[in-house]
């Protein structure tokens, strides 16, 4: 039985850090790893197809509803971005600043925080930085501080449940309905979110003094407003090809945000469940923005890749925790680190991963964190009694903040590329700043009881 039992975590080890590795260095796609080794495993171990196909049919349990919730939701924000719902607010937004230093970086956090709503953060520095780097150039602010402002309030809110992180921790501890995760989420959400504020005001001040520092002799700076709105508003219309009802009719605008709200709500109420509020909001946003059945067509096609893809990465991800889960490796794993670990250490396990997740995710990609690192520290921490929740959202909160600061998120390299800056660099200028946020989050989270020690 003893051998049994090492022969599982050793298989379960070099399954997990195959595809750890793999991911890392780019091998091979978080499809690929998550399906096929996983599946080698299982067979080194002496299972047959028969029984793997029940393990993946369990795994796909624990994940299918996860899946379509993500399909949809992706198309449905899709679908509200390129009716340009948004951009009025940015617009809204940069007039508010009056070229403020102070002012602007709040209004800088406020726009991340909005436009991260659709759960992709490409969109959020698409919307964002053309729009205010012009600004920043201007009153001579940093543009790495813009792109730390964007990517702190934009990780605050990519805690959504169609945000990619939430849906793979839902997949991990195979919870069926992902909208009892995201409620004890949001308060730790509204706190991050007046707490940016509050820290972009501080940044803000930081920056107003190294620009007199630095420019001490320049008279006050004059802004023209309406010229960098203009060229914002240029900018989009350039780079804008769909012509959707909201373009001929602006009340299409105001029904998209009513029919936003009406969707949200329908989750938040438990009416329906995520991925039906989500297939109804496709239904409804795509005639409302097109009318030509071509174009809704066009729009399906445009903005499937993406859904498909992360769908594709969750469906994997049930193969992967289904044969670790079935064939007991992932058991055996937890119980071997635990004569490892010292007793003292046990039941605070999840808070100290927690507190390196912004680390970790400058050494791991997303999908290993969530899929390989969570799994092992939830089933090692559930042996000292800490709930399964508790450990999630520990290692959840500890991580999210630093999503936008590693160079394995593709949206970084996008925000990077748009404000013509250095990767290097500005992942030194934000490391520690995002660093010490998520830890303040974590311990605001132990105090409202989020995670419990």
């Amino acid at each position: 039985m003893e051998e049994a039992n090492t022969m599982l975590t050793i298989v379960g080890l070099i399954i997990i850090i195959s595809i750890v590795t793999m991911l890392i260095f780019k091998k091979v796609s978080p499809v690929v790893g998550m399906t096929i080794i996983p599946i080698i495993g299982a067979l080194v171990l002496g299972h047959g197809f028969g029984d793997i196909r029940k393990y993946v049919d369990s795994g796909f349990d624990q994940v299918f509803n996860v899946a379509v919730m993500f399909i949809f939701a992706i198309i449905y924000f899709g679908i509200i971005s390129d009716s340009g719902l948004f951009r009025p607010l940015v617009k809204g937004m940069i007039k508010l600043t009056r070229g403020n230093i102070i002012i602007v970086a709040i209004v800088t956090t406020i726009i991340g925080t909005f436009a991260q709503l659709d759960g992709a953060g490409a969109t959020t520095f698409l919307l964002a930085i053309p729009a205010l780097l012009p600004l920043y150039r201007t009153l001579k602010m940093s543009p790495y501080l813009l792109v730390l402002l964007l990517a702190l309030s934009a990780a605050i809110i990519n805690m959504v449940p169609w945000g990619g992180p939430m849906a793979r921790t839902a997949s991990v501890l195979k919870v069926d309905n992902i909208n009892q995760l995201w409620y004890n989420i949001i308060p730790i959400q509204l706190i991050g979110i007046v707490l940016a504020i509050l820290f972009a005001i501080y940044l803000g001040l930081r920056e107003k003094k190294r620009i007199a520092r630095e420019f001490p002799n320049e008279e006050t700076i004059k802004v023209d407003m309406n010229e960098i709105i203009e060229n914002y508003q240029k900018d989009q219309e350039e780079n804008a090809s769909i012509k959707g009802e909201a373009k001929k009719h602006t009340y299409i605008l105001w029904l998209n945000l009513i029919l936003t709200i009406i969707i949200v709500a329908m989750m938040l109420l438990d009416i329906v469940p995520p991925e039906l509020a989500f297939m109804i909001g496709v239904g409804i946003a795509l005639p409302l923005n097109f009318r030509d059945v071509d174009e809704q067509m066009d729009r399906l096609r445009a903005h499937a890749p993406n859904a498909l893809m992360m769908a594709a990465v969750i469906l994997a991800a049930g193969v992967f925790l289904g044969i670790l889960n079935e064939t007991g490796m992932l058991e055996s794993i937890a119980l071997s680190l635990i004569d490892v670990i010292p007793t003292a250490v046990g039941p605070y396990l999840h808070i100290i991963i927690g507190m390196l997740g912004v680390p970790l995710d400058l050494l791991t990609s997303t999908d290993a964190y969530y899929f390989a690192v969570l799994p092992i520290v939830e089933s090692t921490a559930s042996q000292f009694g800490v709930p399964s929740l508790s450990t999630a959202y520990s290692l959840m909160i500890g991580n999210i903040i630093g999503t936008f600061v590693s160079p394995f998120s593709p949206a970084l390299w996008l925000a990077v590329g748009l404000a013509e800056i250095n990767m290097g660099k500005y992942i030194k200028y934000a490391f520690f700043w995002i660093w010490g946020f998520s830890i303040v989050m974590l311990f605001i989270a132990i105090l409202l009881g989020i995670v419990t020690i």
